[in-house]
């Protein structure tokens, strides 16, 4: 395997220890006490803090923010570590802190996992493999998660909760209690439509006879309590004299995912 690729704008301390065929990119920061293995790719203007232990072809892409202090105020610069194992895939802006004395002093993630752009797991979590963590989804202190589990989207797990092997938590749920096995979890309230962006209209240069039509037409489909067939019918009546109508009408015509009311 070829030797270690290392930018020149890389700062490494010299008791980190790069394997073969790894690559540091540029402005990145390995600090001390950091074992990166080989075949590993840590992109741009990421910092590694140690001591940390980073598997073999592992791909930490730029701005990340793996084995820093843990957010924690007990903390008081006890030794402590993260273990992250093999061919993770850790996305932009990802924030992985190092264990606490009082939690077991280790963070702990398998192999095979994706976390995407702006998550975080805290300190003293352990994650095990085949898991997916979704943009922004979050992690607080001393978590369990097992195997094949996926977090979506904004979704946020209380700190010593555990969710278990194959478990799904939707988008934007938050998670106050343990999950066991093959459950699927949701927040009770997605979001629902308030009435429309009139204010955003006017600012972007729609007049009052538009802003009327698309009233209008809010009030058909979200307020008339009709069915969506019926809905959709009126719309298409009111789209004849608005071409706004007519972009609402085709979105909704051109959906695959329900529409939300």
């Amino acid at each position: 395997m070829a030797a270690a690729a290392i930018h020149a704008s890389a700062i490494v301390d010299p008791s980190a220890v790069i394997g073969e065929g790894a690559s540091i990119g540029a402005f990145t920061i390995i600090g001390a006490g950091v074992e990166i293995g080989a075949g590993t790719r840590i992109g741009p203007h990421c910092s590694v803090l140690g001591p940390t232990r980073i598997g073999r072809d592992n791909h930490v892409h730029g701005h990340a923010a793996i084995g820093g202090e843990p957010q924690d105020k007990k903390f008081r610069g006890e030794t402590v570590r993260l273990e992250i194992g093999d061919r993770n895939v850790i996305r932009e802006f990802a924030t992985i802190n190092r264990g606490t004395g009082d939690g077991g002093g280790v963070t702990r993630i398998g192999s095979d996992n994706w976390l995407l752009a702006y998550t975080h797991v805290a300190h003293d979590c352990v994650v095990g493999d085949h898991c997916i963590f979704s943009n922004n989804a979050t992690l607080a202190g001393h978590v369990v998660v097992g195997d094949h589990v996926i977090l979506s989207g904004f979704a946020g797990v209380h700190q010593f909760c555990r969710i278990g092997d194959h478990a799904f938590i939707g988008m934007g749920a938050f998670v106050n209690g343990d999950v066991a096995p093959f459950l699927m979890v949701a927040q009770d309230g997605y979001g629902r439509p308030r009435g429309i962006n009139a204010e955003g209209l006017k600012r972007r240069g729609f007049d009052a006879d538009r802003i009327a039509a698309i009233r209008r037409a809010y009030r058909a489909v979200y307020m008339s309590g009709e069915a969506l067939d019926e809905a959709r019918a009126k719309l298409a009546e009111l789209a004849a004299g608005s071409d706004d109508v007519r972009l609402m009408l085709d979105f909704i015509e051109g959906g695959d995912r329900p529409l939300l009311r």
